[in-house]
């Protein structure tokens, strides 16, 4: 690899200066750093490292790692803290194996984590189990960096024989544990931080990421394509730059076309907070803390780096990971070959006669209410009345009152199907379904009537994996077939798909931003306070089904 030589104004989030500078490369690695006194009329671009994602499910775009890597890299993302929890509640141990090793295929700095909670709780049906000791030997390898977000926050506050075996684990290692604790404050919080869970992505609130943050936890403001905390959280980098980096946690094939951590900087920078401390939340916090292989802009590093026009916008012109340009002007330069697929699905297609809801003997039911732009949702109820069918039997949609059917087809095993009924979704004909479904990854479908339900679940199962939508005589689905998750197919592709399939759904009546995202997230118990699991509605405050 021949020496390359590089002239740019340096900011430097180390010495808090930005300077005009030559950086020198050898074999990969940052050789020499020269300050220059004069750079002529020249207008050099902006160096500093490239942006790490510290935490993301890589499948919640849709695509394998190769291609994630081949579009991030174009807004100067060099790396990703990425939680395979999504896989391997589909496939175990396997799927895990699969996105480390098409990850190597691409000049890109994955670092995985081992799953924590595969499956997340037990009133669900996943595809697959990790115990303690399957945890540990992912651990003990190289390449996993971390546990995963630890999303039995109960199991920690009441110590769980085998959630603290796997935190202890990590500890044994020297990797750090990842939180997961919407809403938990106070003594419960610090107990599990004494725990020694040292980060949380799930603050939704300034005065709760505040209350964790005085108690020694490190805080991940998270953008996502259906999770923003952005705005709630921002306001705390200037006072505890050290303790705060970003993140995506989800992001849609459509929204990481358009940008990524870069997006996240120009927005803090347009907030007027400083600059360097933008470059520590984005770049440096978690290389230091994950303790990855990644540069940081220093002598001896790896040269992984971004050029790019100012320290406001954060346009990216170039993206460099281990000395090699991996995209330029827009452009990526990484070339991948075709993924194969790894998939777990026995599921049958499924009837009107099996979703119905028959009149129970109560004058209201418990109805999800979806919050656009949150993972939480509300409780809230629905006269029966209003959704009593003509036959006077069972209860269907009413769009009149926004209150649809959602159900989740247990996508492991023949089944009955979970029904129930949400809130918010707009849809005034039609419906969509998933088989991106946190985190056990069953279909879970909205819909206006029982046979477009049944159409839309129908067309994913066919699939083998996808998200779907019908209105009409319309039909249209992105095909998953790597897990249900993930196409193999180009991202820019993969995002063209969806780009169509996002634009039918608002045009069928939905008002939230990214319907289909929303939608993946009404299965995810973990996430207070109503769910509908395989098994039924759960309540996150009790933590259990109802009745």
């Amino acid at each position: 690899m021949p020496t390359i030589s590089i002239k740019a104004r340096l900011a430097d989030a180390f010495a808090r200066r930005t300077y005009p500078a030559e950086i020198t490369i050898s074999n990969g690695r940052i050789s020499q750093i020269t300050e220059l006194t004069s750079t002529g009329d020249t207008v050099l671009p902006y160096i500093l490292p490239g942006f790490t994602d510290s935490h993301v499910h890589i499948e919640s775009s849709m695509l394998v790692p190769s291609e994630f890597a081949k579009m991030a890299v174009v807004h100067g993302t060099v790396a990703t803290v990425s939680d395979p929890h999504e896989i391997a509640n589909v496939c175990g141990p396997a799927g895990v194996e699969f996105m480390i090793e098409n990850g190597r295929t691409v000049p890109f700095k994955f670092n995985f984590g081992a799953p924590s909670c595969v499956p997340a709780t037990t009133f669900e049906t996943a595809g697959a189990t990790l115990d303690a000791k399957q945890v540990a030997s992912l651990l003990a390898r190289p390449e996993i960096k971390y546990l995963s977000e630890m999303m039995n926050f109960p199991g920690v506050l009441f110590r769980d024989p085998e959630v603290m075996e796997k935190i202890a684990a990590a500890h044994a290692l020297g990797k750090p544990v990842d939180g997961h604790a919407p809403g938990l404050r106070g003594l419960d919080a610090q107990t599990y931080i004494d725990a020694g869970i040292s980060t949380d992505h799930e603050c939704f609130t300034a005065e709760e990421a505040l209350d964790k943050l005085d108690r020694g936890m490190k805080i991940l403001i998270r953008e996502g394509s259906a999770a923003r905390n952005f705005d709630a959280l921002i306001g705390l980098l200037a006072d505890h730059e050290d303790h705060i980096m970003f993140c995506s946690d989800d992001k849609h094939p459509d929204s990481l076309l358009l940008g990524h951590i870069d997006q996240l900087c120009a927005r803090a920078a347009a907030r007027g907070i400083n600059v360097y401390s933008i470059i520590r939340a984005a770049c440096i916090n978690p290389v230091l803390h994950y303790k990855l292989d990644v540069g940081l802009l220093r002598t001896g590093d790896p040269a992984d780096f971004i050029l790019v026009d100012d320290l406001t916008g954060f346009r990216v012109r170039e993206t460099w990971i281990n000395g090699e340009k991996v995209a330029a002007n827009g452009r990526s330069l990484i070339s991948t070959t075709p993924a194969g697929t790894i998939n777990q699905f026995d599921c049958q297609p499924i009837h009107p006669s099996h979703i119905t809801f028959l009149v129970p003997d109560t004058d209201t039911i418990p109805v999800i209410e979806a919050l656009d732009g949150q993972l939480i949702t509300t409780r809230g109820s629905q006269a029966v009345s209003d959704l009593l069918h003509t036959n006077g039997r069972e209860l269907v949609s009413n769009t009149a009152a926004d209150v649809l059917k959602i159900i989740v087809v247990n996508r492991y095993k023949p089944s009955a199907v979970a029904v129930a009924f949400i809130r918010n979704f707009g849809l005034q004909a039609g419906a969509l379904a998933s088989s991106v479904a946190h985190d056990s990854h069953n279909i879970v479908a909205v819909g206006a009537d029982d046979g477009s339900l049944c159409r839309a679940v129908n067309l994913v199962i066919e699939a083998t994996g996808g998200v779907s939508a019908v209105y009409g005589d319309r039909e249209e689905i992105v095909a998953l077939p790597v897990a249900g998750l993930m196409s193999n197919a180009p991202g820019p592709d993969v995002a063209a798909a969806y780009t169509s399939i996002d634009r039918l759904s608002k045009e069928m009546g939905s008002r939230l931003g990214s319907p289909f995202m929303t939608l993946s997230f009404m299965a995810l118990l973990v996430i207070p306070h109503l769910k509908l699991s395989d098994l039924g509605l759960f309540d996150g405050d009790r933590f259990q089904l109802l009745d």
